[in-house]
């Protein structure tokens, strides 16, 4: 039988070079590990091909890689604003070599953001098999967009928030059906859904009625939880009431 004809017959046998799922995963953590974030993607992306269908390990892996991917830039981005401002301040002769910089650091946010909107949107979303990971999902995709919402203007920043904002509330929606008060990923996506209110939609008293909100919730049920999930959730409330309450929404879970 010929090599051609046994892929055809068995598709568990992989061509030359191509990776199992274990592979990929192992060489995601890899990446990690050496930083390497777009390799990181890559590997996702394509366990991703092969079944959207996530494990938890697996959607962590793919939060962690364009988390990066796209924070090293959403940092870059907020120190040239600021640099910006100043040099406009000062009438300097290099605003227009800024600004253009700038630019290219928000089509970089930009094209890494509508990655993994397409990659929601596509299969993500639809193909998780279970409430948790439906919730995990919407919250990336509110996530992401607010995160355009960051940079965008005019009629990109209105199509941004919205979409955003209709992610989070979907994303609440279930975790408020079919999640625990003190589950972590619900906790998030309240926080979350908090930063979007305070930065993006400047409703900072709702903001923060939502964060007490789910401080409260989670508090109230917090006896119920074994010992790990009890850190992870004092972790989270402790970032969300370890300031003033006019100043909480900053710190809260990006």
């Amino acid at each position: 039988v010929s090599t051609q004809s046994t892929w055809g017959l068995n598709p568990e046998l992989k061509r030359p070079g191509m990776s199992t799922r274990e592979e990929l995963v192992f060489m995601a953590k890899i990446s990690e590990q050496t930083e390497r974030f777009e390799d990181m993607i890559d590997y996702i992306k394509k366990i991703v091909a092969n079944n959207a269908d996530l494990s938890v390990e697996e959607r962590n892996l793919l939060s962690v890689a364009y988390k990066n991917s796209v924070g090293s830039r959403r940092t870059a981005w907020r120190a040239l604003r600021s640099i910006e401002q100043k040099e406009e301040a000062k009438g300097s002769k290099h605003l227009n070599l800024l600004r253009e910089y700038k630019k290219k650091i928000e089509a970089e946010l930009n094209s890494i953001c509508q990655d993994i909107l397409n990659l929601l949107d596509a299969s993500l979303i639809k193909s998780a098999s279970n409430n948790e990971g439906k919730v995990f999902f919407l919250k990336m995709k509110g996530d992401y967009f607010r995160y355009i919402s960051e940079f965008a203007q005019g009629e990109q920043l209105s199509r941004a928030s919205e979409n955003a904002l209709q992610a989070y509330k979907a994303a609440s929606e279930a975790a408020t059906k079919d999640l625990k008060t003190t589950d972590p990923i619900r906790l998030g996506l309240a926080l979350n859904f908090s930063v979007f209110y305070y930065e993006v939609m400047n409703e900072p008293t709702k903001a923060c009625s939502m964060a007490k909100q789910a401080f409260d919730d989670a508090i109230a049920d917090i006896e119920h939880l074994d010992e790990d999930k009890y850190k992870a959730v004092s972790y989270t409330h402790l970032r969300a009431h370890e300031t003033p309450e006019h100043l909480v929404c900053r710190l809260l879970l990006e």
